[in-house]
């Protein structure tokens, strides 16, 4: 049976190369939050982003539902960065009737520090169209994320090895 797999994973942790990865392995349709809204507001979308990415989201899970249920893998590249929007996802997929997991991609802190300057730089020279990660996006994020416990999650991949 076909199922959904969501990424879950802190800022520069490795979802979307996993995500890539992942659906060419499978082989499943990639959606991907970032890809959409970088392309609609662009990589300085400011207050607006928040509003946008609930939005795609409710509508990712619709359609990854639809994908698995006729026979086709699906992965959604998110954060799924509390224990609540996990717990929403979950349900959401379980009360839909599609198979879901999720895919925890831990990162350590010197990794995902190099990750976030490396990012930075490759914005910067025009060589990745991605979010810049300045401090105030850093601070928000570092504000709310909560890292799954054990039994949030389906899957943990330690993404300094494998990405």
């Amino acid at each position: 049976m076909a199922k959904v797999i969501l990424t879950c994973g802190r800022l520069c942790s490795g979802k979307t190369t996993y995500a890539e990865m992942l659906a060419k392995d499978l082989p499943a349709v990639h959606f991907s939050i970032d890809d959409l809204t970088l392309l609609l507001l662009g990589p300085m979308p400011g207050d607006i982003l928040d509003e946008y990415v609930e939005k795609l989201e409710g509508y990712y899970f619709k359609k990854a539902a639809e994908t698995a249920k006729n026979g086709i893998n699906a992965v959604i590249d998110l954060g799924l960065w509390t224990k609540a929007e996990r717990e929403n996802a979950k349900r959401y997929f379980l009360e839909d009737g599609a198979e879901c997991e999720i895919h925890y991609l831990k990162v350590d802190e010197s990794t995902w520090k190099k990750r976030i300057e490396k990012r930075n730089r490759d914005v910067e020279e025009g060589r990745n169209m991605s979010y810049f990660v300045d401090e105030n996006l850093l601070n928000k994020f570092q504000s709310f994320f909560e890292e799954p416990s054990e039994g949030e999650v389906d899957r943990v991949i330690f993404s300094e090895d494998k990405i």
